[in-house]
C-alpha cells in the first residue's frame, strides 16, 4: 500500500482546526511508517506554511514533524509561491505543469504510481 499525505489547512488561520488537520496528517504519517508501509507528506496550498511553523521546537507538533520528516518529499512550488511560504529547505515539487505557475504536485501521477490520496 502507498499512501500521499496533502496537507492544505493554514497555519496562519490560527485555528484548533487547522492545527488538528496538521496534527492528524503528521500522526497518519506516523502510523504508517510504523508499519512498513510507503508514505509521503505533500505540503500544498495554503498549506506550504506549515513547514515554518512546524519546525519551531515550541511549535505543538514539531516532536511529531521531525519524527516524520524523513516522510516528507516537499511543498508544492507553485503553492509556495502565491503564499510566499517558507519551503525550510525542502524539496519544491513541479511534477504538474500548470500554466502561470512554477508547478505543482501531480496527483494523477501519483495514482498511477498506485498511491491513495488522503487530504488534510
Amino acid at each position: 500500500m502507498k499512501t500521499a499525505l496533502f496537507v492544505l489547512s493554514d497555519p496562519h488561520a490560527n485555528t484548533e482546526e487547522a492545527l488538528g488537520r496538521v496534527f492528524n496528517a503528521l500522526a497518519v504519517a506516523l502510523e504508517f511508517k510504523q508499519a512498513g508501509e510507503t508514505v509521503q507528506v505533500i505540503f500544498a496550498g495554503a498549506g506550504t506554511r506549515w513547514p515554518a511553523a512546524l519546525n519551531k521546537p515550541a511549535h505543538p507538533a514539531h516532536t511529531l514533524y521531525k519524527q516524520v520528516l524523513d516522510t516528507v518529499v516537499g511543498v508544492s512550488c507553485g503553492c509556495a509561491d502565491v503564499f510566499g511560504a517558507d519551503d525550510q529547505g525542502l524539496a519544491r515539487i513541479t511534477t504538474h505543469a500548470v500554466p502561470g505557475t512554477t508547478g505543482l504536485p501531480s496527483v494523477l501521477g501519483l495514482q498511477r504510481d498506485g498511491f491513495q490520496i488522503l487530504t488534510f
